[in-house]
């Protein structure tokens, strides 16, 4: 790569940095187009690279934001270090510093967010490949080779989007020729004008700071995207196996028609928490997708604990589910929980080993980790069919120790697919259940119990998140191995919010090792912490349908983008008051120091002069308090506090002018004097909140209040392998003695308020008779509004 400035002519300084004729001779048509592309060359420092390099500079120059161009020469010079080097990484950029505008971000977050350093292996190209041919199948097996296969690698580069492209095209035609053979004849033939293609569905990825743009008809029901339950008759999957066998899943006439009598035709889904620890917002999105579409179809939705594993639930974490999952404004149909079909389960895995599909295995945790690293059947795969349900029947019983047997399902180790490597079924487990006490010593696994009770219960729409995909295979597989109903599967992405955890096994590892106060914790995204931090169940619905139900992949949402569907409602619902939250003592000295003023205050700033109830009554004497923030001894034109000699009106009451400061110890400033200007005549630009005795002598009413900040520093904590060294150190400050107007003693637990210019927040359940505690639930600044609506 040739680095100068030169005097090259823009015809030949275009065509040496690798464009082509046509283009660059286009660019010198458009005058701003060649103005900026001259421009991002010499940013640049080139007059001479790859095709690839001048390709994605003349896409900088002619897409760039203009909201943003502070921030060009960086993304240049990552583009000349290769560092972004293809349309798609380059793409997320521009979203990515549009967002922002001219203000600065983390370099840390736009590589993240741009793929800068990803690879990703063939391996996972392969899986996502064979993951959108299992959902194009209906299309491919129709049109054979006539299928758009650009369509096909634009699907998953969508997954994948900084996975080779010359790759996944690669593995794309080999996985075809697989599925279809060798070309025929009648492939080559052109088809005809009036064929149309199926439609490919193609995801957008949305960028991660990006928020999704939806459609009125999505925004107003995105339920839409859903079958109903009488066209659960159609191909689901193909179930590929390794000796070249295909299993199509799908409702045979007769089993749909059974179904849908027992249903009436109704849709049925479930939310199925594992009760294990406290929901956090990510749930918050499943409770929506599963409540939602039986809510917009007429039908009904179970809530259906998956208490499989007795060593880590609790009834703690049931109870909390029901409450929250009510306080969230849904109803279950009914509760149920996967042990009330533990004996259908047994009876089921019983049946499987009559068919020869399930075996008793003896391979440690460690044994099955390697085999199935090495795709090697285990050595009692083949074990006599009357061996395995001897064996079964002796887990059953308690005969056999914990950990010298499982009930494995015999499907297929050398699958593509590493959920079809022989799942486990059955495990020994010694420990009471918390529903069934000690009557099981054998417990079913999640990818064994979970499907069979979706047939059991007739469900229409398993919905599930994305990370389940690569189970519905063996989801299926299970079902039609046990010619059992099969639900309509369907996976959605992921709820990721910026600068928290969650990761239940590392959110209980906070709560347990106590780095925060408990499940609700306020810095905490569970539904108990957002609760008590102020939130309501109606502002996080409306931050989940904003985002709509999308398979985009697992992407991640910033804070701000939750808090800005906090402050929309706050804005409506919570009266205002004036809090100060490090009080410093203000005499004024021209006004009775034996005078109190009852001042009329606004509660709601636009509510009608004439509206008595829509204010508030405080007084003001002759000691007022401001914040200390809002005081300094040397004055500045962009400053509009006070500062000696200098007006401020404070908000609702009298302009003040400062007169003299007073200092007390290592030259702290005790208190300030002040006269006041009753006539109002002064018109300061700086307005202050302020709090004042309630009576000479008196101190104001002192309320503790909670500052909480993002609990980690990162964005996205989860991959970093020392996260707990990611901890905000300054997550909670806690202001033991604020000062607040007389009013706010009559606040209760549930009551919600703007302070003024301070931010929004709510009664904290540690509130008694003798002190308030209040909790910051978000500041006044919008940032979403500012840059990520853009």
């Amino acid at each position: 790569m040739a680095v100068g400035g030169g005097d090259a002519k823009p015809l030949d300084l275009f065509l040496s940095i690798g464009l082509d004729r046509r283009t660059a001779e286009s660019a010198l048509v458009n005058q701003r187009v060649t103005s900026n592309l001259n421009a991002v060359i010499k940013e640049a420092g080139v007059n001479a690279c790859s095709k690839t390099i001048g390709n994605l500079l003349y896409m900088v120059a002619t897409k760039f934001p203009v909201n943003a161009l502070i921030h060009r020469p960086t993304l240049v010079q990552y583009i000349v270090s290769s560092k972004i080097k293809n349309p798609s990484q380059l793409d997320v950029a521009l979203l990515f510093v549009g967002a922002f505008g001219p203000e600065r971000f983390s370099l840390d977050e736009f590589e993240q967010a741009c793929g800068v350093g990803v690879d990703v292996s063939v391996e996972e190209i392969h899986s996502t490949v064979a993951a959108v041919l299992e959902e194009n199948m209906d299309a491919i097996l129709e049109l054979r080779y006539h299928i758009n296969v650009g369509k096909l690698c634009g699907q998953v580069r969508k997954h994948q989007p900084w996975a080779n492209p010359k790759i996944v095209k690669e593995v794309i035609d080999e996985k075809l020729h697989r599925i279809l053979g060798e070309r025929t004849a009648e492939d080559d033939k052109k088809p005809l004008k009036k064929q149309q293609e199926k439609t490919v569905k193609i995801e957008e990825r949305k960028n991660d700071a990006i928020t999704p743009v939806l459609t009125s008809e999505e925004e107003a029901n995105p339920f839409l995207i859903f079958p109903e339950p009488a066209e659960n008759y159609k191909v689901h999957t193909e179930i590929f196996f390794s000796n070249g066998d295909i299993w199509q899943a799908h409702n045979t006439k007769e089993k749909l028609e059974r179904h849908l009598k027992v249903t009436g035709g109704k849709v049925f889904t479930r939310f199925p928490p594992e009760p294990n620890g406290y929901l956090h917002i990510g749930h918050a999105k499943a409770l929506f997708i599963n409540f939602g579409l039986a809510e917009e179809r007429g039908g009904s939705c179970y809530l259906r604990f998956d208490d499989t594993n007795p060593d880590a639930e609790k009834r703690e974490y049931i109870d909390h589910i029901q409450e929250n999952i009510q306080w969230m404004g849904w109803q279950p149909l009914k509760v149920t929980y996967t042990s009330d079909y533990f004996e259908e389960l047994y009876d089921l895995a019983v049946k499987l080993i009559h068919k020869g599909l399930a075996y008793v295995d003896h391979q440690s945790p460690e044994e099955v980790k390697e085999y199935r690293e090495k795709k090697m059947n285990s050595p009692w795969r083949d074990r006599p069919i009357a061996e395995s349900l001897k064996l079964f029947e002796d887990m059953r019983q308690g005969f056999i120790d914990e950990g010298k047997a499982t009930l494995r399902l015999k499907q297929d180790m050398q699958n593509h697919n590493k959920n079809m490597y022989d799942l486990i079924a059955y495990r020994i487990k010694f420990t009471a259940h918390p529903q069934v006490g000690e009557k099981w010593c054998i417990y079913p696994s999640y990818d064994y119990a979970h499907c069979i009770v979706d047939s059991l219960e007739n469900i229409t729409h398993s919905l599930c998140s994305l990370e389940f995909e690569i189970r519905r295979p063996s989801y299926y597989w299970l079902l039609l191995a046990l010619e059992l109903y099969q639900p309509y599967v369907w996976e959605y992405s992921r709820l990721n919010v910026s600068n928290t955890m969650m990761s239940k096994r590392k959110l209980n590892r906070l709560v347990k090792e106590k780095w925060v106060d408990g499940w609700d914790d306020p810095r905490l995204m569970t539904l108990a912490g957002l609760r008590r931090r102020g939130v309501s169940s109606t502002a996080i619905n409306s931050f989940i349908r904003g985002l709509g139900i999308t398979r985009s992949g697992n992407s991640m949402i910033r804070v701000d983008h939750l808090e800005h569907h906090i402050r929309e409602e706050l804005n409506k619902t919570a009266p205002r008051t004036m809090v100060v939250l490090r009080p410093l003592k203000v005499v004024i000295t021209n006004l009775d120091s034996e005078l109190i003023m009852n001042l009329d205050v606004k509660m709601w700033p636009h509510a009608s002069s004439d509206d008595v109830s829509s204010n508030y009554k405080v007084p003001f004497t002759s000691v007022v308090y401001i914040e200390q923030s809002d005081f300094r001894l040397n004055d500045s034109k962009d400053y509009h506090g006070l500062a000696p000699g200098k007006s401020v009106l404070l908000r609702y009451a009298f302009p003040i002018m400062c007169t003299e400061v007073i200092h007390g110890d290592s030259d702290t400033i005790y208190e300030i004097h002040a006269e006041y200007d009753p006539s109002k005549k002064i018109k300061p630009k700086g307005v202050l909140h302020w709090v004042a005795q309630p009576s000479p002598g008196v101190d104001p009413l002192k309320v503790e209040v909670r500052l909480f900040e993002k609990l980690f520093l990162s964005e996205d904590p989860a991959k970093l392998e020392d996260w707990l060294s990611d901890l905000n150190p300054h997550s909670k400050e806690v202001i033991p003695e604020a000062y607040a107007v007389p009013s706010l003693a009559n606040a209760v637990l549930g009551d919600k308020f703007q302070f003024e210019r301070l931010g929004y927040f709510a009664v904290d359940p540690d509130s008694t008779s003798s002190k308030l505690v209040l909790n910051r639930t978000t500041t006044l600044r919008d940032s979403y509004c500012k840059g990520a609506q853009k």
